[in-house]
């Protein structure tokens, strides 16, 4: 069913929405600032997100209905920010190492009148305690490029000792929430 925008370039946003049976009809990358707010809440933060992205590209695709989505890591109420080489890396998979953290993603979809919709997924996840080499493993993957904190569908998932909530949710789009914002925007999956 190609009938929505997807303002997001992630392959795995669409991915996972192929898993629900629908395809966007465009991909449209928001290009926005996503510079959190002094003293703002990560999960304010990623709901902001989430919704400017699918206005921003709602108001370019007036009449249809966009998909909007954001994810972030969070440890000790800090939001991860994306690293940007291997040393910053290995200072992140240091923090994670041994400690319970949060994945938050936010998905908003506007509706064809133009009516945003939010919703929050949080996912738990307790790292195993790494070894230095492990660390070192891991940031020689270069899995981790693009990603705030890791991603958790590649070799990292053989360092994650739990799990609680959406594995999709922690890749960068929660297929419960996803599916009945889109249903209840008049988008419905295709049954094959």
């Amino acid at each position: 069913m190609k009938d929505f925008v997807l303002a997001s370039g992630s392959p795995q946003r669409k991915q996972l929405l192929a898993q629900l049976g629908t395809e966007p009809a465009v991909i449209e990358p928001a290009d926005i600032d996503e510079t959190p707010f002094r003293g703002e809440k990560p999960s304010a933060y990623v709901k902001r997100m989430a919704r400017e992205k699918a206005m921003h590209v709602a108001a370019k695709y007036p009449g249809k209905v966009v998909l909007g989505s954001d994810t972030v890591v969070v440890c000790a109420a800090k939001i991860i920010q994306k690293a940007h080489s291997d040393e910053e890396q290995e200072k992140v998979m240091r923090a994670l190492s041994g400690k319970s953290h949060h994945v938050l993603t936010a998905v908003c979809v506007v509706d064809a009148a133009g009516k945003p919709r939010v919703r929050l997924n949080t996912t738990k996840i307790q790292m195993k305690r790494l070894s230095e080499q492990e660390i070192k493993d891991y940031v020689a993957t270069h899995e981790w490029v693009g990603c705030a904190g890791y991603k958790i569908e590649g070799r990292l998932a053989g360092l994650v000792r739990k799990m609680t909530g959406s594995y999709s949710g922690v890749v960068g789009l929660p297929l419960f929430e996803t599916k009945n914002l889109l249903e209840s925007a008049g988008i419905r999956q295709e049954l094959k």
